[in-house]
């Protein structure tokens, strides 16, 4: 058997292995965030088709379509996909269509033979756009300015396939709504950090841009057409590469969605994301992976040499070094993605969830959620 001194050296060299790759990932994948600075568009500007799909969303589209249809750019078309709704989005989206000559709607039909998921209504998208470009929004999205359209796009040039934009949520009060910003500006942290290290994984419906090319050359979503997410970080992680993959994140691309309202409605759209996870990349895996194991075993460890007081200078000054870290990366990244107030629930948060996460995905392991669910 191990002796009581054994057992805590190895907890000891648990905690700072784990401490090494957690400060890995914060100066490596996450402080590029700040520092990254976006290149100087080149060329004129492209012809731009905007692709919304849209269930049951005439109280969004009311609202938010205005924004996305009023951008301060000179080619563009905006196509609504009115999928299968039982509000009153199509006679909101026929008060628009003679407004804006830019906007252009498809009505797919309820049919109680054929059941189809968000995959479909995308398709149905990218087959009516006119343009190469294929910009990509959700219809409980708003545009954080008129220029969203032109920073998107302004990436594009010969080798650019991919961008990828930051879609965050709109601050409200309460923990729940500071939990799911910070939920958002860490994945955030994570697929812009490695796009800029030149392994893009994955980006976001909420935000995202590429050619209607790419999208037939490699026969649409193909083997992942029957999971219910994957439209945006499927199709990435798939297709993306360092060579043909640009981040986007300058404060006017950014684009804001409404939030959960709680906390089981953010568990269901956690839980459908995470539907995702097991088709990425070995690779991919193994990086995504390696983050919350590490942060679960260095607050594992850390809890149990400091309640021993067990080299606890040293336990405490790189616990500190580790946080410094956290919280100054943090604090400039929240600046840089304009996510205000969410630095001081860092501490808290970070410990809790890897456990969330992955309650999240044992929860998908035990009961599967349906094949053809929409959202």
């Amino acid at each position: 058997m191990f002796r009581e001194d054994t057992i805590f050296l190895i907890l000891f060299v648990s905690f700072v292995v784990a401490a090494a790759i957690q400060l890995y990932y914060y100066l490596w994948f996450y402080l590029p965030v700040w520092l990254y600075r976006h290149p100087e568009p080149e060329g004129p500007e492209k012809g731009v088709s905007v692709i919304i799909c849209a269930r049951n969303e005439s109280a969004n589209l009311r609202k938010f379509l205005p924004a996305v249809l009023e951008q301060d750019y000179p080619d563009f078309e905006v196509i609504v996909v009115n999928d299968c709704s039982e509000d009153d989005s199509y006679y909101v989206l026929g008060e628009y269509l003679k407004k804006y000559p830019n906007l252009k709607v498809s009505n797919v039909n309820k049919d109680p033979k054929f059941s189809h998921n968000k995959k479909f209504a995308q398709f149905i998208g990218i087959k009516a756009a006119v343009n190469e470009i294929l910009l990509f929004t959700d219809a409980d999205c708003k545009p954080e300015s008129d220029k969203w359209i032109s920073l998107m796009t302004s990436r594009f040039d010969a080798q650019t396939g991919f961008v990828l934009g930051y879609g965050g949520y709109f601050k409200d009060k309460g923990i729940l709504n500071a939990w799911i910003r910070y939920d958002s500006m860490t994945i955030a942290m994570q697929y812009l950090g490695m796009a800029i290290r030149k392994r893009p994984y994955m980006g976001v419906g909420r935000n995202l841009a590429y050619l209607r090319k790419i999208f037939f050359e490699k026969k649409g979503y193909g083997s992942h057409n029957h999971v219910i997410s994957g439209d945006d970080d499927l199709f990435v992680n798939s297709h993306a590469s360092g060579n043909n993959t640009c981040p986007e994140f300058r404060p006017g691309s950014h684009t804001r969605s409404v939030p959960p309202a709680t906390l089981r409605e953010w568990i269901k759209q956690k839980k459908r994301h995470l539907t995702t996870a097991p088709y990425y990349r070995r690779g991919d895996k193994f990086v995504l992976l390696a983050e919350p194991v590490s942060r679960f075993i260095f607050y594992g460890t850390f809890a149990v040499l400091i309640s021993q007081l067990y080299l606890w200078p040293w336990i405490s000054g790189i616990f500190v070094v580790r946080l410094t870290c956290q919280l100054t990366v943090a604090s400039l990244t929240q600046k840089r993605l304009n996510e205000r107030g969410i630095t001081g629930f860092i501490p808290i948060f970070d410990i809790f969830s890897p456990i969330v996460i992955g309650s999240v995905i044992i929860s998908n392991i035990i009961k599967k959620p349906g094949k053809n669910q929409w959202k």
